[in-house]
């Protein structure tokens, strides 16, 4: 149950705190369709009427995954120094470098997500679209303020390139990808 806190926002129970935990680690490690219910409230130490008090399907557990590592990933960009408009842009992209090699890479968790539910109409594929259109659409802001002829096209090659260095990282060499998102984005900054 989702207690509140005196300012009015949600607190999470411990129960519903370990589920999350839990069923973060074993998607990620694992994939989400590979993971079942029974597995996660056995790791989390929590009884199924638990379980279902807090998430009525697996689905509800998954897009609560999802939306957590997207307000994770939506703070740092926000917690970032404040500085020009291109130094952001590569402020946000050199991200994904420090993620690929902090340990235990196993992809982008919105890809792999992804691709385990491919009908676009699902909530999971609406929240992983969500997420995409927040990233995007913060990029192409900066692109503009930053005077780029044309910000929705370069905003576009800059998910499309964040797509692939996240995938690069784990099929190929993960230590690589720093330099090669600094070298990219300043190839792709600099061709105007």
């Amino acid at each position: 149950m989702t207690q509140k806190k005196s300012n009015g926002q949600s607190e999470a129970s411990p129960a519903r705190r370990r589920l999350l935990d839990t069923a973060t680690r074993l998607f990620y490690e694992d994939g989400i369709h590979a993971v079942g219910i029974d597995r996660i409230i056995a790791e989390a130490g929590v009884a199924k009427a638990t379980f279902y008090n807090h998430f009525p399907a697996k689905d509800d557990l998954v897009v609560a995954y999802l939306e957590e590592i997207d307000r994770l990933g939506r703070e740092a960009v926000t917690a970032l120094p404040k500085q020009s408009p291109r130094k952001m842009i590569s402020a946000i992209m050199e991200r994904i470098g420090e993620a690929v090699v902090a340990g235990g890479w196993r992809g982008c968790p919105f890809l792999n997500a992804a691709a385990e539910y491919p009908d676009r109409a699902s909530r999971v594929r609406q929240t992983i679209d969500a997420r995409r259109v927040w990233y995007r659409d913060s990029l192409e802001n900066l692109l503009a303020e930053d005077g780029d002829p044309a910000p929705s096209v370069t905003a576009s090659l800059l998910v499309a390139l964040s797509d692939g260095l996240l995938e690069s990282a784990y099929l190929d060499d993960a230590e690589s990808v720093p330099a090669l998102v600094r070298e990219a984005v300043t190839r792709l900054l600099d061709r105007r």
